[in-house]
C-alpha cells in the first residue's frame, strides 16, 4: 500500500507556482491577486479563507479579503462582486459557500466575471470543461486529477466509482475521468444518495473517489484488493483527546481499507492540501490569460 501524500505533492506545485508569479510580475509589474469574499462568521469557512490568505502570501500573490456580516443584503453583495468585476487589479474572485439562506447562491456564482472565477463554478467554466475546452476547473477535481497524474496512476480503461454527485466534486471529476487522454479514459459509474446496493459498484472499482461527506461510508466489505481510493470527506467530528475539540474524519474507513488498497489517500493530508492549491493555480491561469486572453 502506498500514501499518497497530497501535502508534500501541493507543496511541490506551490513551489511551481511561486516561480510562475515572478515571472507574471517581472512581466506586467503587479503580482497575481485574488480576492475573497466571507459573509458571515462560520468556523470552517473562517478557516478556509484564512488557509487561503496564507498560501497566496507563501507564493507570492497579492490577495484582498473582503468580509460582510450574515445579514448582508443580496443586492449589497452583487454590487461588490461587480465591484471586483471592474478592477483590472483583481485577477480571481472566490465567494466563500454556503452563504445566508436569503442569498441566492446560483445567482451569486454567475455574477462573477467567468473570466475571474477561479473556483471554476461559473456555468461558463463548468460548460467549457464538459466539452474538453481550456478553462478553470474546480479545486478539489484539480487535485484529485494531479495526484494521480503526478503518481503515475494509469488510469486508461479502468473502471472509476464516484460516490457522491456535488456540483463541487462528484459531478466535474466524473466528467474529467472520463475524457480522452491520461488522466482520463475510465469507465465512469457515479453512485449516490439513491443508488440501492452501493457496494455491488464499489467492488467494481480500480480507482474509487469517496465524496459524500459521510464519515467513514466506506468500509473494507466495500473495496476490492488492490483499488486506488480516494477520500474528500473532511468531516468534522468531536474528539475529546483533541486540543481545538474536534477532528476531520475521512469519508473511508481508513484503518480498515488502507491494507487493501495499491493507493490510498489519508485525512488530512491527502485531498485537502491539493484542493487548496487548486485555487493558486487557477489564480495563477486567470494572471497569465492563459484561458482568456
Amino acid at each position: 500500500m502506498i500514501l499518497i501524500d497530497g501535502k508534500a505533492t501541493a507543496a511541490e506545485i506551490r513551489k511551481e507556482i511561486s516561480e510562475e508569479a515572478l515571472r507574471v510580475y517581472e512581466q506586467r509589474g503587479y503580482r497575481p491577486h485574488l480576492a475573497a469574499i466571507l459573509v458571515g462568521h462560520d468556523g470552517g469557512s473562517e478557516t478556509y479563507v484564512a488557509h487561503k490568505v496564507k498560501d497566496c502570501e507563501e507564493v507570492g500573490f497579492d490577495s484582498t479579503l473582503v468580509r460582510f456580516e450574515d445579514n448582508v443584503s443580496e443586492a449589497e453583495l452583487l454590487d461588490k462582486i461587480q465591484e471586483l468585476n471592474a478592477n483590472p487589479r483583481i485577477d480571481g474572485i472566490i465567494v466563500q459557500l454556503p452563504l445566508p439562506s436569503h442569498i441566492n447562491e446560483q445567482k451569486v456564482i454567475e455574477t462573477i466575471d467567468y473570466r475571474k472565477d477561479v473556483d471554476g463554478f461559473h456555468p461558463v467554466n463548468v460548460g467549457r470543461m464538459v466539452i474538453g475546452l481550456p478553462t478553470y476547473i474546480s479545486a478539489t477535481p484539480f487535485g484529485i486529477v494531479e495526484l494521480l497524474k503526478r503518481y503515475q496512476i494509469p488510469t486508461a480503461g479502468k473502471t472509476c466509482v464516484v460516490v457522491g454527485r456535488s456540483n463541487i466534486v462528484g459531478r466535474p471529476l466524473s466528467i474529467l475521468l472520463s475524457r480522452k487522454g491520461e488522466p482520463g479514459d475510465c469507465t465512469v459509474i457515479v453512485c449516490h444518495s439513491r443508488t440501492p446496493n452501493i457496494q455491488h459498484f464499489t467492488l467494481q472499482a480500480d480507482i474509487l473517489v469517496a465524496a459524500l461527506g459521510n464519515p467513514h461510508f466506506i468500509k473494507a466489505d466495500m473495496v476490492k484488493e488492490g483499488a486506488v481510493v480516494i477520500d474528500v470527506g473532511t468531516t468534522r467530528v468531536a474528539s475529546a483527546t483533541a486540543k481545538n475539540g474536534w477532528k476531520l474524519m475521512g469519508d473511508v474507513d481508513f484503518d480498515t481499507v488502507a491494507p487493501k488498497c495499491a493507493y490510498i489517500t489519508p485525512v488530512p493530508g491527502g485531498v485537502g492540501p491539493m484542493t487548496r492549491v487548486g485555487l493558486l493555480y487557477n489564480t495563477l491561469l486567470a494572471a497569465e490569460r492563459k484561458i482568456y486572453p
